[in-house]
């Protein structure tokens, strides 16, 4: 039996009352002929920008994605259904990811060039620029494929790759994908309802590498379930809901888990936990330790609403973030704050760059800081404001956490920054097998493979920061050399060529 505690330390706001303290400041009405319902939340480009999705409206009534200036001035920079039978896609429910390359990657529940078993398209992957070029990577419907994406959105793998779910599949319950960015899509899991059904909820890559997700139902109490994956698809149930008398413990989670700094997932069902069922907030382990946090329940006695659907955010003072639907004494919904002691961290946008990028760093009390560093290399900086400070990737840094030092302590990151290598050079433009190639670059001191034309290297020798010596490896083919470093991976723009 898993242990159960009751802790509901919360602080609420009611959406029906009105606030005195502060009142929202619009910066934009959506009216249809400009987009309508953007139901998933914004992100902060690098440009500084924030980008995000309508369900509908837009000059095709198929959504729109659009950008908020820093001032404010709000712009659709894409109308979905803009080709015939709406194939670039139509009806984006989740919102938008910036990936290391710099574009912003989504899904759409509805459209697509492959109908299938959709009368209204399956759905398709899409990639856009900043400035508003998009182009479809993949629509869903093929027989082996999922379709649907719901409300779900993508991540960026370590691998640089990304990874979604689709609501449902023509021989399953969903499924999860993985592609590429150039658009090579590949399913790796297929639900069977024994093991979920349904994950509308997305996935979270954990700092152990595995990707952690919830199903809405199925599994072998039929309510839903917890999994962990591999990167290729090995899928195991490590918590199914239902598992306490009368749900206890909550069923039908419909949103992803949060990764927190204590290392374990948090998450919400938007059913179960109390007589009238009002859903849970549950803390689980790696390992599948689930701990039920808080039970909402929807009686007027209650203060605390119920119906989480949008699962939780942990902010950078360390608390989680949330809402519901439903409200006891009869109002609309509720937005509340979880506080389960952990302490405050700063959290970094983009999590990746090259030496000498500019990067945003966003917390809390950061007026009278006195030191950034980058996994120890101490970094030049600018405090923006109490909540931003800006900070270049010093040279010599490496893959890591940052850390801000501020005059009441030292705040961590929440994740390590990813410190990308750079190929300038090598010495010799062609050689046989044997070869010592000497690579210059930057940021280099974490290699740990060099590759010649797909094939690795025998012998690698990490001169320093900048120089690898790499020997010609038996079966090389003349391509690119490719340094694979904690950070990601470095492609030389050159070609070496492979002699007999």
């Amino acid at each position: 039996m898993k242990t159960i505690r009751m802790v509901c330390v919360f602080g609420f706001l009611s959406l029906s009352l009105s606030l005195s303290a502060q009142t929202p400041h619009t910066l934009y009405v959506f009216d249809l002929t400009n987009g309508g319902s953007p139901y998933a939340k914004l992100v902060q480009a690098t440009d500084g920008n924030l980008y995000g999705t309508t369900n509908q409206g837009g000059a095709n009534n198929g959504g729109t994605v659009f950008r908020v200036s820093p001032t404010g001035a709000v712009t659709t920079i894409y109308n979905f259904c803009a080709l015939a039978l709406c194939a670039d896609g139509k009806a984006p429910n989740a919102g938008l990811i910036q990936a290391t390359n710099g574009n912003l990657y989504g899904t759409t529940w509805l459209g697509g060039n492959y109908e299938g078993y959709c009368p209204n398209g399956c759905g398709t992957v899409f990639k856009i620029s900043p400035a508003g070029g998009l182009t479809t990577l993949h629509s869903f419907g093929a027989i082996n494929d999922g379709f649907n994406p719901f409300l779900a959105g993508l991540i960026q793998g370590t691998n640089g790759n990304f990874y979604g779910t689709t609501s449902a599949s023509i021989t399953g319950f969903g499924t999860v994908f993985e592609i590429s960015s150039s658009g090579t899509l590949t399913t790796i899991h297929t639900f069977d309802d024994t093991d979920g059904s349904f994950p509308l909820g997305g996935l979270v890559q954990a700092a152990d590498g595995y990707f952690y997700g919830t199903t809405e139902v199925g599994g072998a109490n039929t309510v839903g379930t917890v999994f962990k994956m591999t990167a290729t698809g090995g899928l195991v149930t490590i918590y199914t809901f239902c598992s306490q008398t009368g749900c206890s413990d909550g069923k039908s989670p419909l949103a992803g888990l949060v990764q927190a700094t204590d290392a374990n997932l948090y998450g919400a069902t938007y059913e179960g936990g109390t007589v009238d069922s009002g859903g849970t907030l549950f803390k689980i382990t790696t390992g599948g330790a689930l701990t039920t946090l808080c039970r909402f329940c929807l009686q007027s006695s209650c203060p605390g609403g119920g119906n989480p659907r949008g699962g939780l955010l942990q902010a950078t003072d360390g608390n989680f973030y949330g809402t519901t639907l439903d409200f006891g004494t009869g109002g609309y919904g509720t937005v509340f704050r979880l506080s389960e002691g952990l302490a405050p961290f700063v959290l970094l946008s983009p999590p990746s760059g090259k030496v000498g990028a500019v990067i945003k760093i966003l917390g809390q009390d950061f007026t009278g800081t006195t030191s950034v560093s980058f996994n120890g290399t101490a970094a030049t900086f600018t405090v923006r404001s109490g909540g931003y400070i800006s900070a270049t990737v010093p040279s010599g840094a490496t893959t890591g956490y940052v850390s801000v030092v501020t005059p009441g302590g030292t705040l961590k990151s929440n994740q390590e920054f990813r410190v990308k290598p750079q190929i300038t050079s090598f010495n010799v433009p062609d050689g046989p097998v044997g070869t010592q190639v000497v690579i210059t670059g930057v940021s280099l001191s974490q290699t740990t493979r060099v590759i010649f034309g797909g094939v690795g290297a025998t012998v690698v020798a990490v001169n320093s920061d900048t120089q690898v010596t790499a020997t010609v490896p038996t079966g090389a083919v003349t391509g690119k050399i490719d340094i694979v470093t904690a950070g990601g991976t470095a492609v030389s723009a050159a070609i070496f060529t492979v002699t007999p």
